[in-house]
């Protein structure tokens, strides 16, 4: 299938500027993978549909949110490829927070060529609180299970942001061990890329 057309379908209405800029993106990914562990090796013949697709995933999940945070980016999935969504949304930003010096090097010279709406910030997620501005949405892929993510989150996600959490295959007993401690509202989305993954959009946090 035509890859803008994939892009389309995956991410809601989108310009061909913005698909051009994501294969900008995709070419200095690979090119910086040859210098820096961005992402394991074996995925990278496959980084479009595994990673930047899967990322784009979200913009349809948003409802037209402007203001995004993305904790520990790595290679910057999803958070730059959302920052490059967003480049057509009015008034839109994105924080991401990525404590390896390396990756937060690539991040901010490769969206700052594209000029994407991102900002960097390279310090260790709990230094974040404080530094980062409040958003209407958090992001966070790989990074950690449920459980530690949601305390990573929680100064963003107590005073009323959404959650939009990548999961895979074990999410159940991830969400089974969150429940003692924490109370939220939960959307499940079946990922359109992944059959055995899912999105958690996950609103309303509290501590029991």
């Amino acid at each position: 299938m035509d890859r803008f057309v994939q892009l389309a379908g995956v991410a809601g209405d989108v310009s061909r500027e913005t698909f051009s800029r994501l294969e900008r993106f995709e070419a200095e990914f690979k090119r910086w993978a040859e210098r820096i562990n961005l992402s394991a090796p074996s995925t990278l013949p496959d980084l479009w549909s595994r990673h930047i697709l899967d990322s784009a995933q979200l913009m349809p999940m948003s409802n037209g949110a402007k203001t995004w945070l993305d904790l520990g980016s790595g290679g910057g999935f999803p958070g730059a490829i959302v920052a490059i969504l967003l480049r057509d949304r009015l008034g839109a930003s994105i924080s991401l927070v990525e404590s390896n010096k390396k990756k937060g090097a690539f991040l901010q010279t490769t969206l700052n060529s594209l000029g994407a709406p991102a900002k960097v910030f390279m310090v260790r997620i709990e230094d974040a609180p404080g530094k980062v501005a409040q958003p209407d949405i958090v992001t966070a892929r790989a990074l950690a299970p449920l459980p530690l993510l949601l305390e990573l989150a929680e100064p963003w996600l107590i005073n009323g942001a959404r959650a939009l959490f990548h999961k895979g295959r074990d999410y159940a007993a991830e969400l089974d061990k969150c429940h003692d401690a924490w109370r939220f509202d939960l959307v499940e989305h079946r990922s359109v890329i992944d059959d055995e993954s899912v999105i958690l959009d996950i609103s309303r946090l509290e501590r029991r």
